[in-house]
């Protein structure tokens, strides 16, 4: 499915490279289409992983629901502290942000050797507070062909979950999704906006009863 969207996208801007006047917006929309469809997916796929998992272990409700993730925040801020990941709270949900430069050699999807400890210490506070999904996104700079950066972006989300699910994290907990080059933190116009580009991200919701 997502190689078709990709080709799709790709003879979609062909079809509009002409039109020059025109040409950004298009450029933009097709790709958001894209991103969408393919993050579309994989919600859809995390909506039913956390139905299945919230069977197993239960679900939080009200105030709980905020006290729980209050708590997984600050075990996350005091494990990952100078580790270069990035904890961000967004409502009752929290994000880390893996940045490429340090989980992964350029151009590939091993992890780091250095690096393995940083995702023992992520595995461990996910351990800690089952009631929770995650998604593993990954995300590309725009340098390469569109269809090789998604393919990267796969391959480094599968790395990270393969590497959770190796720490003893419920694989019934986490979709993984690769987004390429769709989802850019900042503009690809530059080597230092490139490396921030390029990153996993780790979204991590609770289960809502």
């Amino acid at each position: 499915m997502q190689k078709v969207l990709i080709l799709f996208t790709v003879s979609a801007l062909a079809l509009t490279g002409c039109q020059t006047t025109a040409n950004n917006t298009q450029k933009g929309a097709a790709i958001g289409a894209v991103a969408g469809a393919l993050l579309g997916k994989a919600t859809g796929d995390n909506a039913k992983s956390r139905y299945v998992w919230g069977a197993a272990v239960g679900a939080l409700a009200g105030a709980a629901i905020g006290n729980y993730m209050d708590q997984q925040e600050q075990e996350f801020r005091d494990e990952l502290a100078g580790s270069g990941v990035q904890v961000y709270r967004e409502g009752d949900n929290l994000r880390l942000q893996l940045p490429g430069n340090i989980t992964f050699a350029t151009g590939s999807a091993g992890i780091s050797q250095g690096f393995n400890p940083v995702l023992e210490d992520v595995a461990k506070v996910l351990n800690k507070y089952p009631k929770t999904t995650l998604m593993v996104e990954g995300h590309t700079d725009d340098v390469g062909s569109a269809e090789s950066n998604q393919k990267l972006s796969e391959a480094r989300a599968n790395s990270v979950k393969n590497f959770l699910l190796g720490q003893q994290v419920d694989y019934r907990r986490i979709t993984t999704v690769g987004l390429g080059e769709y989802q850019p933190l900042i503009d690809n116009n530059s080597d230092a906006n490139r490396q921030r580009n390029r990153r996993v991200e780790l979204k991590i919701l609770p289960l809502q009863g």
